[in-house]
């Protein structure tokens, strides 16, 4: 008699473990630096601990925008509380907005715009 198992806790587990340790070995692969293209020194300093890949530049990002600059200043503002995770869609809606202008407003001389500009993109970087 074959009996069918459930997954154990120590199984799923290890499971996410392996999931976890494959990113951040890809995350380390050559070529896969936060600098990108980007010239000057890295936008992510080293230890950071920020956890978004979605994009690596500094283009402004708006209102209305869609795409991986918009998942980029989502993740980062929810790695620093201003959005909730749930909000983390690649669209720069209403609530995206005003995350980016109560981010914008704690960190000085940033104006609260809404506007993702190369200044907010360094500020949300290294905040």
């Amino acid at each position: 008699m074959i009996r069918k198992m459930s997954p154990s806790p120590r199984t799923v587990g290890a499971s996410a473990l392996a999931a976890l340790t494959l990113a951040v070995a890809l995350a380390a692969a050559p070529g896969a630096s936060a600098t990108g293209n980007h010239p000057g020194p890295p936008l992510a300093p080293p230890g950071a601990g920020t956890v978004c890949a979605f994009y690596d530049g500094d283009e402004p990002t708006l209102f209305g925008e869609q795409g991986e600059r918009v998942s980029e200043v989502q993740c980062l503002l929810a790695n620093r509380r201003y959005l909730p995770w749930s909000e983390v869609d690649g669209t720069f809606g209403t609530t995206t907005l005003a995350a980016v202008q109560r981010f914008q407003a704690d960190h000085p001389p940033l104006l609260p715009a809404g506007l993702v500009d190369r200044q907010t993109w360094w500020a949300l970087w290294h905040a």
